[in-house]
């Protein structure tokens, strides 16, 4: 497996705080950087070479002042410039990277939604582990927030948001919900003891599935949430002031690597905090 960290940078908007956050993340995993651009929008009208090679070239010169940056501070940099679908073209470097670290497609408030579908297709498509990090704000974050149901997707999510927890020095905040089966009847009906259940069954997955990470990490602050509801609302809810919020991608094989789960899909179309994408 490759151990390089590819950073997705759109030409002419460099987005320093996306390249700060691959950087610190390479330097505290010891990991390459690769940064790439993906120039899109040829149809192959007539003329139109020239302007493909002129956005090529400006593309490059400003990775390579990127990497010049990044290289005088220490971090292994190499730069790839390529042409066609941007979307597609990540997805395809995806294949020999540890990591893909791209920004958030913000519209800014208005008509439509406020986030584009960019980095939900990229996320789907992709071969490894996806950070999405969000626009800086002044909100106080505290805290790697990650989702924990005990399957085994939830697992490395959870082995993922640790590392990120301790490289940054932050608590881990592991998010676990539990709901009861829905059927026609008043939601105050539900047998107590049932109810009781579902929640000591919820305590038991999040206590398991957290349980041996002072081993690795024993400096590492674990706080365990246990809530009822449901998991894209808590782990949002949880997210908005968090630093980082992890979670792990949907489906199994090559047609289900394109679907993303409700819980990966709400919490990049609401992007409250930057998130990882694990599968």
């Amino acid at each position: 497996m490759s151990d390089k960290v590819l950073v997705g940078v759109l030409p002419g908007d460099p987005r320093p705080h996306v390249l700060k956050w691959a950087a610190l993340h390479a330097r505290g995993r010891q990991r390459t950087i690769e940064l790439v651009s993906i120039i899109g929008g040829a149809v192959g009208a007539v003329g139109e070479q020239s302007l493909v090679v002129e956005a090529e070239e400006h593309a490059r010169t400003a990775l390579e002042a990127q990497r010049d940056a990044l290289v005088a501070e220490g971090f292994s940099v190499t730069v790839h410039v390529g042409h066609g679908n941007p979307v597609s073209g990540l997805i395809e470097a995806s294949k020999d990277a540890a990591m893909l670290v791209i920004g958030s497609d913000f519209r800014g408030e208005g008509h439509g939604p406020v986030r584009g579908p960019h980095g939900i297709r990229i996320v789907s498509g992709a071969h490894c582990p996806v950070v999405v990090v969000r626009e800086p704000d002044e909100r106080e974050r505290r805290g790697v927030v990650v989702g924990v149901d005990g399957s085994e997707i939830s697992e490395k999510a959870i082995a993922f948001a640790a590392a990120e927890a301790d490289r940054l020095g932050e608590p881990l905040i592991g998010v676990t919900t539990w709901a009861p089966m829905e059927v026609p009847r008043s939601p105050g009906l539900y047998p107590s003891e049932y109810l009781h259940s579902l929640a000591a069954l919820a305590d038991e997955a999040s206590a398991i599935s957290l349980a041996g990470l002072a081993q690795t990490y024993p400096d590492l602050v674990v706080e365990r949430r246990v809530e009822q509801g449901y998991p894209g609302e808590a782990i949002v809810d949880a997210a908005w002031h968090a630093h980082l919020t992890v979670v792990g991608s949907h489906g199994r094989g090559v047609i289900a690597r394109f679907l993303l789960g409700s819980v990966s899909e709400e919490l990049l179309m609401r992007l409250p905090s930057s998130a990882a994408i694990v599968r």
